[in-house]
């Protein structure tokens, strides 16, 4: 709904108004008018918006000899365009496809999905992988990236992309061994070089990793007994770590989930030293300082569950507490509530699943459900509304857990995991 003060330029008789939507300040976008009536307020529809884009609406009046008076301008909104959910599903190509594995990485690039890591069963024993593969969903198709330099082998590890780079750290290989090493890698050289070991976090698995948009920030997770409440800062321009307070750190866990609100990191739920976790933790990187998290209407302690953030607030959803749950919570940082997410049309309790932020919309997929055997069914939350919508299981992948799951912009790429004993090297685009 546009609305506006009624012209009061010298006229013969305002016949209509005409309102026209553009993107310039001050632009008269004069092949986009549009005649409204001789009104003060006016819905426009069939409108092509595209969503983050600052757009400014346009008003003039013309009288009945077809005189035009000055262009009126209101200030500029940013659009937020409803998206449709997901519904048809289409099988990746396993043409040149990594190898079958399960707790392997994905990062999106901006147009690639880069999958790297993981492990696949061979006899009695397992496979640690260091390679990867590069998937275009333009084209369906796989390259592999090179493993001149990669980091050894390793499962359970982190990924982030920086924006032109992939970084990968931690983990574990099939000795046991912890890794406080990881690697960068370049997509555009197909090169890797090492993460400096130089006042690295100490190795661990069941961490989590963020991106802040110069630094990934490394925290908590175990090694064996030791179980952390501390972690450190990457700066890869100078290839150094910074270590994270623990001053009013959450006590340490593993299986918790971290998100990236702009400025700072919030820590949520996992479990340590023998606790089941509802608490969580703000972290500052500009002050190395914490914050605690509210704990009014806080969702049940849970590990192993999922997180997103919503542009404003932080979804949680499903996981492992007293049992596998299809609860969740949505916590504001704002006014540090939490709010209960809807029951009503939930997916099936899970844990292991995969969890993404459309820009709209949380979409839950895989996971494994009260049989103990991964899925392919899955939900899409919308918060605005506080309601599900299942997504399709017509020519859905087989179901998972330990997969990996991106958003695009416009689809979901699911890919890897395992079923059981069963690994894949398949995956689907929801689209």
């Amino acid at each position: 709904m546009i609305s506006w003060t009624a012209s009061s330029e010298s006229l013969s008789g305002i016949d209509h108004y005409e309102v026209a939507i553009g993107t310039t300040a001050g632009g008269t976008d004069t092949e986009n008018w549009a005649s409204v009536g001789n009104v003060t307020s006016a819905t426009i529809t069939g409108l092509s918006l595209t969503a983050g884009t600052i757009y400014y609406a346009s008003v003039k009046a013309i009288d009945g000899a077809g005189n035009t008076s000055s262009v009126g301008q209101g200030d500029g909104w940013t659009a937020e365009v409803e998206q449709s959910i997901p519904s048809t599903w289409l099988l990746t190509s396993t043409t040149g496809a990594p190898s079958a594995r399960a707790l392997h990485s994905a990062v999106w690039t901006g147009s690639q999905m880069i999958v790297w890591g993981g492990y696949s069963p061979n006899g009695w024993g397992s496979i640690y992988h260091n390679t990867g593969g590069v998937y275009d969903p333009v084209t369906d198709s796989w390259t592999a990236p090179s493993t001149s330099g990669a980091p050894s082998a390793r499962k359970e590890h982190t990924a982030v992309w920086t924006g032109s780079q992939m970084i990968v750290w931690g983990g574990v290989d099939n000795s046991a061994t912890k890794f406080d090493t990881g690697g960068v890698y370049d997509p555009t050289t197909n090169s890797w070089t090492a993460t400096s070991t130089t006042g690295a976090p100490a190795g661990r698995i069941g961490h989590t990793a963020v991106w802040t948009g110069s630094k990934m920030i490394v925290w908590g997770g175990a090694a064996g007994s030791s179980v952390f409440n501390e972690g450190g800062v990457y700066d890869p321009s100078t290839n150094s770590w910074t270590a994270t307070s623990t001053t009013g750190a959450p006590a340490g866990r593993f299986g918790h989930t971290a998100v990236w609100t702009g400025s700072k990191m919030i820590i949520w739920g996992g479990y340590g030293n023998d606790v089941m976790h509802d608490t969580g933790g703000i972290y500052d990187p500009s002050t190395d300082s914490w914050a605690a998290i509210s704990m009014t209407g806080v969702p049940e302690a849970r590990q192993d569950h999922s997180a997103v953030w919503a542009g404003s607030q932080m979804i949680v959803w499903g996981g492992y507490g007293s049992g596998k749950l299809n609860t969740g919570g949505i916590y504001d940082p704002s006014t540090d509530s939490w709010a209960v997410t809807s029951m009503t049309g939930v997916p099936e309790v899970r844990n292991l699943h995969t969890a993404l932020w459309t820009g709209s919309k949380m979409i839950v997929f895989g996971g494994v459900v009260a049989n103990n055997y991964g899925t392919n069914t899955g939900g899409a939350y919308d918060p605005t509304t506080d309601s599900w919508t299942a997504t399709s299981i017509t020519g859905a992948p087989q179901g998972r857990e330990d997969h990996s799951a991106l958003w695009t912009g416009s689809k979901m790429i699911v890919w890897g995991g395992r079923n059981s004993s069963t690994f894949y090297n398949t995956g689907g685009l929801l689209q």
